[in-house]
């Protein structure tokens, strides 16, 4: 943007020539008005989207790279799909997937990013013109943005003294509970942090429990239990904006459980295994990896038999059959990179 220096009453300001997308010709073209800006305070706010979709939908928008414009643009939004109905709009520049900040990342990559998340993803934008605004001033898009924003799921083992957790709550008040955490108990080591809410207790939602009926739950659960839960800041970052907190979103790196990534190259006599549809425990359809070979690639890379296939090459399969998925497999004729999961964690993320 044509920039200078003006003198007014309000002391130093900056005149910024504003600019407007024509997709006809395809260059930034100056508005016929000029923006007084102090300070950088015509950058708009970011907007934050939770786009959930089913197997048959998209999310009803491409991600695009264009010479001479910075930025993974939001382009290609469908009339009535998923992405405009919630408010997203041509032009918008992404700044975060699923709390991560990506505008600086290659652009391959985040699209891998919003591939990988499945039927789900939380998407951080701004809008084109604050976009452009925020870079002239030489604007740091990452501090607009909140630090983390995910929730925690969190595994806690009891104890000989309990889970190492207290709960309080309003007097006659369904769904809202605070947790006292112990200190150097369970929970504090399984990642509960002190004074977070609780939003979900082994997958079901507590937002009709009360006081009596969450005592009962987790009396019943033994001696594992696992939460979901959110600090003061997290829950009322997502309350404002009337975004509904997920399990899907949750930072778990906390949880005993993980996936595992497999990278794979071609010897002679292939990589090692065989793919097989077959029911999830949860009564889907999966694709799971079966007769692995000794001392072949897939072996060598971890993978282990019954383990469950998630993603191939940074690209969830979720919604693909059998076929899709081999041809994915085989996509790149020497090597491959596969994220799996074992049948033990499988049921776990299956029950939460």
């Amino acid at each position: 943007a044509a920039m200078k220096q003006t003198k007014g009453l309000g002391g130093d300001k900056k005149s910024i020539i504003k600019f407007e997308f024509n997709p006809k010709d395809g260059i930034d073209n100056p508005a016929l008005s000029l923006a007084e800006d102090t300070d950088g305070e015509g950058v708009g706010e970011p907007r934050f989207y939770l786009l959930n979709k089913d197997n048959a939908e998209t999310f009803g928008f491409c991600l695009h790279e264009e010479l001479g414009f910075q930025g993974h643009i939001i382009r290609q939004v469908e009339f009535g799909g998923l992405a405009q109905r919630r408010g997203l709009q041509d032009g918008d520049r992404l700044l975060q997937v699923n709390g991560c900040f990506v505008d600086h990342m290659d652009h391959h990559r985040v699209v891998q990013k919003i591939k990988a998340s499945g039927n789900q993803v939380l998407l951080v934008v701004l809008d084109s013109e604050s976009y452009r605004a925020a870079k002239a001033l030489g604007r740091d898009l990452s501090q607009l943005l909140p630090g983390d924003i995910r929730p925690r799921l969190c595994h806690i083992v009891r104890d000989k003294s309990g889970f190492g957790f207290s709960v309080s709550g309003p007097e006659g008040t369904k769904g809202t509970f605070q947790l006292s955490v112990q200190q150097d108990g369970p929970a504090e080591r399984a990642g509960v942090p002190p004074g977070s809410w609780l939003l979900e207790l082994n997958g079901a939602s507590v937002r009709n429990y009360s006081h009596t009926q969450l005592a009962r739950k987790l009396k019943q659960s033994g001696s594992k239990v696992t939460l979901l839960v959110a600090s003061s800041a997290v829950e009322e970052f997502y309350r404002l904006r009337g975004l509904r907190v997920t399990a899907a979103l949750a930072d778990t790196s906390w949880l005993p459980f993980k996936v595992r990534e497999l990278h794979m190259v071609k010897g002679p006599a292939g990589y090692g295994f065989l793919l097989k549809e077959d029911d999830c425990s949860s009564g889907a359809i999966g694709q799971f990896l079966w007769d692995v070979d000794v001392g072949l690639p897939a072996e060598q890379a971890g993978m282990k038999q019954g383990d469950r296939l998630l993603a191939v090459n940074g690209e969830s399969i979720e919604g693909l059959d059998h076929q899709q998925t081999v041809l994915r497999i085989r996509a790149r004729d020497d090597q491959v990179t596969l994220l799996v999961i074992d049948p033990a964690a499988d049921e776990f993320y299956q029950s939460v």
